[in-house]
């Protein structure tokens, strides 16, 4: 059962989550565009939440070149989950996605 929310923390929920939605379009845009690289996000999923929370295979869908298929196949390869967060990765796992993106 969902909490009970005034009218008012509902929709102040619903514009926290709405911000969140926009950055990680906006974090996703700048991916694909080569704005940032794999390797600076990994850097910052530990620090910002934001990054930390995203899941990985959102992440690498937003690579150039890397669809939906490549991206479930590259980290089927690698021994990552589909439900994995950026945050959760093992240092290994870091490597090996930097290794299999180059």
């Amino acid at each position: 059962m969902p909490p009970q929310l005034t009218p008012e923390q509902r929709a102040d929920a619903l514009k926290k989550a709405a911000e969140a939605r926009r950055q990680r379009a906006e974090i996703k845009d700048k991916l694909k565009l080569g704005r940032v690289t794999l390797k600076e996000l990994l850097e910052k999923a530990g620090s910002d939440e934001m990054v930390g929370k995203m899941k990985v295979v959102s992440v690498l869908e937003s690579l150039p070149g890397l669809g939906r298929v490549k991206a479930r196949r590259m980290m089927e390869e690698i021994g990552i989950s589909e439900t994995r967060r950026m945050q959760g990765l093992g240092a290994n796992q870091r490597e090996a996605l930097l290794r299999a993106t180059e």
